[in-house]
């Protein structure tokens, strides 16, 4: 989980073959009109939201694996936990300046960097009673992504922590 740019569908891809599990890339399950919307520079709503994380819910439950998913505020990821209990979440956290580099290198997607600063309001950090870690993700993709597949193997159950 995490703003446009932090390396969700990067990230999850490597940690989805490093586990051996389907990866699925949250963006391609938006609904035309939330496409548009968002390459037309408006922010999504929660009404918005909700058939999306629905079918993103539905994909996780039915191939399982690994999903890249905004997930930005806490009742998305409650709504997402109602479809697949026992979801557990990275937050891939990136210092706003490199985000902006990020976005403002990055070609043919439909997310503007103009929606970055609306999304970093709307972003809601995990909560120590949710199951995940927040992971600084400025590093290598391929080292954020065995550092996950680490802590997928390590904790104890329902156990979050900073990392």
């Amino acid at each position: 989980m995490g703003v446009s740019g932090s390396g969700k569908t990067t990230v999850g891809e490597l940690l989805a073959a490093r586990l051996g599990v389907p990866f699925t890339e949250g963006d391609e399950l938006h609904p035309a009109a939330n496409v548009a919307t968002m390459r037309a520079g408006t922010p999504l709503t929660d009404a918005d939201r909700w058939p999306w994380l629905d079918i993103a819910g539905a994909r996780l439950a039915a191939v399982g694996g690994v999903l890249s998913c905004s997930a930005l505020a806490r009742r998305y990821r409650d709504r997402l936990r109602a479809l697949v209990p026992g979801v557990c979440f990275a937050h891939l956290d990136v210092p706003r300046a490199e985000l902006e580099r990020r976005l403002a290198a990055r070609r043919g997607h439909f997310m503007p960097a103009s929606l970055l600063a609306s999304q970093l309001a709307a972003l809601e950090p995990l909560r120590p009673d949710e199951r995940g870690w927040t992971v600084p993700a400025a590093g290598a993709p391929d080292e954020l992504a065995a550092h996950i597949a680490d802590l997928l193997i390590r904790p104890a159950p329902g156990e979050h922590r900073p990392v």
